[in-house]
């Protein structure tokens, strides 16, 4: 099951919990944070159970749905954003009202931007390499993945696993949503994600589809947007050329694996 459907996930969950953080935002309680990252967790859910419900009734393509599912979840948080959770002291500016303390994502050191959304994606990767790794589940999700039809005969129950499968990415991403929202911007903007989704692709290509390895692959991927920033400021280099340097590393990438999986040979044959 291939989700590409990140992108709209985090999206769902940025704007479920950032509705969630206009909620509480008269509020201090100490519930107000988690509740808030529970919808945001939820919203992404949500948002991956109308195409798997699709994939797995219907049969429809998974892939073709959730790229679909992207376009529509932007829209979907611009129009909130232009609409019932804009700011009415805003100066009609698109975007939320800013986020009270009682809802942000406190930072690990004193004058930095760290916050806890860093030690969320950590844990993440650690917890899903054990799941995969160290369960009877993630043994049935791995031989699933690798040949079907012995899965089946083994009698894994297809439906569940793929249920689980789903719902599990789709919490992360919604995580990751709310937490860009609670946390560094503090706020609902329509820009977001400038394509966290989409790079989780090469995030999990370059990480070999591991997920500690996709914990290092990730760090590096940050590394290019932050250059790319800062060449975009310091060298007007255009922001483009971060997405055109992405997609010519996936590009080369998959050569590589073409490459180290099939050899070439070059063979004379006489010819009479």
């Amino acid at each position: 099951m291939w989700n590409i459907g990140a992108e709209g996930q985090l999206l769902a969950g940025a704007l479920g919990g950032s509705a969630m953080a206009i909620y509480f935002i008269d509020s201090d309680s100490a519930l107000a944070l988690p509740i808030t990252l529970l919808a945001g967790i939820a919203s992404g859910m949500i948002w991956a159970a109308v195409p798997t419900f699709l994939k797995l009734r219907f049969n429809s393509n998974l892939i073709l749905t959730t790229i679909m599912f992207n376009y529509i979840a932007l829209y979907l948080l611009i129009w909130a954003v232009h609409g019932p959770l804009r700011d009415p002291q805003g100066f009609g500016f698109p975007e939320s009202a800013m986020f009270t303390d009682a809802t942000l994502l406190p930072t690990l050191f004193e004058n930095s931007r760290i916050h806890l959304g860093i030690v969320f994606a950590i844990l993440s990767g650690i917890i899903g390499w054990f799941i995969l790794s160290k369960t009877h589940l993630g043994f049935q999700i791995r031989v699933f993945g690798a040949d079907e039809p012995a899965a089946r005969y083994a009698g894994f129950n297809s439906k569940k696993l793929s249920w689980f499968v789903m719902l599990f990415a789709a919490s992360l991403a919604g995580l990751a949503g709310v937490s860009e929202t609670i946390g560094p911007i503090g706020q609902l903007v329509p820009n977001v994600s400038p394509g966290y989704g989409y790079s989780a692709i090469i995030v999990a290509y370059l990480g070999r589809l591991h997920p500690l390895g996709a914990i290092i692959a990730a760090v590096f991927m940050a590394v290019i947007y932050m250059g790319g920033d800062l060449a975009q400021i310091e060298m007007g280099i255009p922001v483009a050329v971060v997405s055109m340097f992405q997609g010519v590393l996936l590009f080369f990438l998959l050569a590589c694996d073409f490459f180290i999986n099939n050899r070439l040979s070059f063979s004379n044959q006489a010819t009479n």
